[in-house]
């Protein structure tokens, strides 16, 4: 075996044990801070239509957010279903009496084949490691939450409606996508804790049926580098509980380019805007939720070989405006890409 092929395939163990150790190794939880950028150009790249073929990614990213809650009572009852009396209005915004700290890793499976050069399904399958850390300022009382279980499963297609002519063994140079979805309730959504559901943000599914839709578009500049452009608007349903996640709108912009034979550089720009959880039936909104945020997100791809990929890259916050008391901190992303 040729010593190339022998130090991708090590590379490509060290990517898959630091997957693991990085999953396993650290504590987790989330919030509504998950869905920025383009998960299909993540795991993907801008070749997304591969005729007859099955395409298989996975994908660890760690999030890590921290807002203040504004309730009467305890820190993080906020998102607790509960009688009236524990819940708020946005003129409660001003007094902050807690802090919630949620950290979570997602492992996500994704699957897609293509249909001819046209349609192209997307399978999506996240597991989610959670991590809250409630804390009540006045009492100084702090109570921490650890839960893990699968999130909410999506499933959507692409749809090339126009592309250019095949430019030279590169293919198309360009293409416009429709796409279109929907994320499922069959994430774990009802977790307790001796006998009382768990805080709406250690449940690892959010329980409602999410619809999304958008259009993805690439151009192919040179050989060496192309730019891929996507924006999508999500609908979120209403849970068993009352809670409604904030509509997203999310919009992305990526720069590829080839470094050499083995290693492409991505530069991207990752904006979201989200509209305040509704936490009760009656329209009430938690304040320290929703925004918009936008990250710098360089991310570096290996090719090692077989028609495996890894890749490694983070998502830095540089504009945010977010609404209440919210901190958003960099997310971590590694991953692997199999095409067969």
């Amino acid at each position: 075996m040729e010593s190339r092929t022998v130090i991708r395939r090590i590379l490509s163990v060290a990517l898959l044990l630091g997957v693991s150790l990085l999953v396993f190794g650290r504590d987790a939880s989330a919030c509504s801070i998950c869905r920025c950028g383009d998960p299909t150009f993540n795991a993907f790249g801008p070749d997304i239509y591969s005729a007859g073929k099955f395409r298989l990614a996975v994908d660890w990213d760690r999030f890590d957010k921290e807002n203040g809650t504004s309730d009467l009572g305890t820190a993080g009852s906020l998102r607790l279903a509960g009688p009236p009396s524990r819940r708020f209005s946005p003129r409660d915004a001003g007094n902050i009496t807690g802090n919630d700290a949620e950290v979570e890793n997602r492992v996500t499976a994704t699957l897609s084949y293509s249909f001819g050069e046209r349609v192209t399904a997307v399978v999506r399958v996240p597991w989610s490691f959670r991590h809250l850390t409630s804390t009540d300022f006045d009492s100084g009382d702090s109570s921490t939450t650890v839960t893990n279980g699968l999130s909410d499963p999506e499933i959507y297609a692409l749809v090339r409606i126009w592309g250019s002519s095949i430019w030279s063994e590169v293919g198309r140079r360009s293409w416009i996508s429709l796409v279109a979805g929907v994320k499922t309730p069959w994430g774990q959504n009802n977790l307790s804790e001796g006998g009382v559901r768990l805080d709406e943000h250690s449940q690892p599914g959010t329980g409602s049926t999410d619809v999304f839709g958008g259009l993805s578009a690439a151009y192919l500049i040179d050989r060496s580098s192309s730019l891929f452009g996507s924006i999508q608007y999500r609908a979120t349903g209403t849970n068993s509980y009352d809670y409604k996640y904030g509509n997203v709108t999310l919009a992305n912009l990526a720069y590829e380019r080839k470094l050499g034979k083995v290693v492409d550089g991505v530069v991207e720009l990752n904006y979201r805007h989200s509209q305040m959880d509704r936490v009760a039936a009656d329209g009430t909104t938690d304040p320290n939720t929703g925004g918009d945020i936008l990250y710098l997100s360089p991310r570096v791809i290996l090719d090692l070989g077989g028609g495996l990929v890894g890749r490694v890259g983070v998502q830095i916050p540089i504009v945010k405006s977010l609404y209440g008391d919210q901190t958003e901190r960099a997310v971590v992303g590694v991953g692997l890409t199999y095409l067969f």
